[in-house]
């Protein structure tokens, strides 16, 4: 058994806080300055966070490598699960041409990738979180922008900058519903409290993707389309999760931003580029494909190619019905991880040694159930399916290995109490905590890359930390939240979805370098909100 202390070093928060954060300053100094391969950083960075918790916090030594097992099995079941079976949906689009098809409709709707950088990565993107979250839009629209001409590294950026105001209610709001839990108030107050925060990201997110794309004179030539696709995505948002369902907010949201930009594009088109977008292409529109682009495919061509995606949120929808989702349940079974006894500090048991198998709720296996589908509805032999599956195996491989030490190292930190040392040490800041709330939140998901095991991670501590400073209880709770959704685009698991997805295996360091300025950016605004929702200047926005 072991029993965490937060204080280690000289019994002092402040001097254990550094210790604590040394795994992850590692992890980053390797990955955006020394440009280390992710899964090579993320193991060294583990195996510090491993030595940290034998020599500096005294856990044993077996305790420390169970809590590394269980986090590597975490990252497999339900993480890569998802991330491995949605891009065999979309290599099996790729094996019969269907791939192909799509790429031309969407080039149909607007043949300016500034516009279809917004409709894809953002409007798109947020449909795939929605119903799925866990990477899954990450990995799906960064090869989706590469079909229409991208650069793996431009397409990679844009597919993670586009994750974030959607992240806090992905997967069916499952990070909200969870702060629920480990907080004991309302997920739909808290649900409503986050619609009034994440909102005004959603606003300049499509205008970050738009400069991106094509700098600032794209965002002066498309900011009508880029600010219109925001503002209904924002108050969509809004208005579902405070007066609708939670868990519908980024459903709701992502399909009116999606019409809102078609019909704008429609009414009227951007100003064309002078010249050929700075860094946009990897290849411009060849003649060919503009001269396929102007024949319509056939009908039965654009169903099919639209099908597995159709399928993908028939199934998903399906599956979050209460009848249906109660039936599925059955099959989820909560083991103790074996030899894996843990306590918080004040000696009661954590919950993290229980290890969750709920088999036919997670949505890898109703990925897995879509892409079953979607063989039938694309006329794909098993022969060809299971080399489309093997061929994502091989090109995830690196990406599996990255995950699933990154969770380890997350594991190791939450159980032997490097985590909660940083976290109570950050919320003795009294006051002035409504400042950093959202920080705490940013460091969760960066670390694990979910958000909802920030909120699992940092949710309590909130609230107490709220309590202490006479803080709205709420706002706290929700800004970890809102402020994980912009860990999601640094974090070394989500940078390893990308990098794979792309094509660009071991060059994370260079992903993390063009993302994490815009992931500062919009911290330091949420940071700010946080802080005047806390203050009587914008304390009427709290619920």
């Amino acid at each position: 058994m072991y029993q965490q202390v937060l204080d280690p070093v000289a019994h002092s928060l402040a001097w254990s806080s550094l210790v604590a954060a040394l795994p992850l300053l590692l992890l980053f100094v390797l990955l955006g300055v020394l440009r280390v391969t992710a899964w090579v950083a993320s193991l060294v960075s583990l195996a510090l966070a491993v030595l940290i918790a034998i020599v500096v916090y005294g856990m044993p030594v077996g305790q420390a490598l169970l809590a590394g097992t269980e986090g590597a099995a975490f990252g497999f079941f339900p993480i890569l699960w998802i991330v491995i079976n949605a891009i065999w949906v979309f290599q099996m689009t790729v094996e019969t041409g269907h791939f192909d098809v799509l790429r031309r409709s969407f080039a149909r709707v607007s043949d300016d990738q500034r516009v279809q950088a917004i409709i894809i990565a953002f409007s798109f993107g947020a449909l795939i979180e929605a119903l799925a979250g866990f990477g899954t839009p990450v990995a799906v629209t960064s090869v989706m922008l590469i079909a229409l001409g991208f650069k793996p590294l431009k397409a990679a950026v844009l597919a993670l900058t586009a994750n974030t105001a959607p992240v806090a209610f992905g997967a069916m709001a499952t990070p909200i519903i969870t702060l629920g839990k480990v907080t004991g108030l309302p997920s739909d107050t808290l649900g409503a409290m986050v619609g009034r925060q994440t909102p005004i990201l959603a606003v300049f997110v499509p205008l970050a993707l738009v400069v991106i794309v094509d700098g600032w004179r794209g965002l002066r030539d498309t900011w009508p389309v880029a600010l219109a696709c925001g503002v209904v995505f924002a108050l969509a948002q809004y208005a579902t999760s405070n007066f609708i369902s939670v868990p519908l907010a980024d459903v709701v949201a992502s399909l009116l931003s999606a019409a809102a930009v078609v019909a704008l594009v429609r009414a009227r088109r951007p100003r064309e580029p002078r010249t050929a977008i700075a860094g946009g292409a990897a290849d411009e529109p060849t003649p060919e494909f503009a001269e396929r682009v102007a024949r319509p495919d056939a009908r039965a061509d654009v169903v099919r190619a639209y099908a597995p995606y159709a399928i993908i949120i028939v199934v998903f929808v399906i599956c979050q019905l209460p009848p249906v989702k109660s039936l599925l349940d059955r099959a989820t079974y909560a083991v103790k991880w074996p030899g894996l006894d843990l306590r918080n500090a004040k000696g009661a048991p954590l919950s993290l040694p229980t290890f969750t198998l709920n088999l036919l709720t997670t949505p890898g296996t109703q990925m897995l159930v879509a892409g079953l589908l979607t063989m039938a509805a694309l006329k794909l032999s098993a022969s060809r399916a299971l080399r489309a599956y093997r061929v994502t195996l091989h090109q995830l491989r690196w990406a599996i290995l990255t995950v699933m030490a990154v969770l380890a190292l997350a594991f190791v930190m939450n159980a032997s109490g490097q985590t909660i040392t940083l976290g109570t040490w950050m919320a003795g800041a009294g006051a002035a905590f409504a400042l950093l709330s959202p920080i705490l939140g940013w460091l969760g998901v960066a670390v694990t890359g979910s958000d909802t095991s920030s909120n699992s991670l940092f949710g309590a501590l909130q609230v107490t930390a709220a309590g202490q400073a006479g803080l709205p209880e709420v706002l706290m709770a929700a800004a970890n939240s809102s402020g994980g959704v912009l860990g999601k685009m640094i974090s070394p698991q989500n940078l390893a979805i990308a990098a794979a997805a792309v094509g660009l295996n071991g060059k994370e360091g260079d992903i993390f370098r063009r993302v994490i300025v815009w992931s500062l950016v919009f911290l330091v605004v949420l940071c700010a909100l946080s802080a005047l929702q806390a203050s009587p200047v914008l304390s009427w926005m709290v619920t």
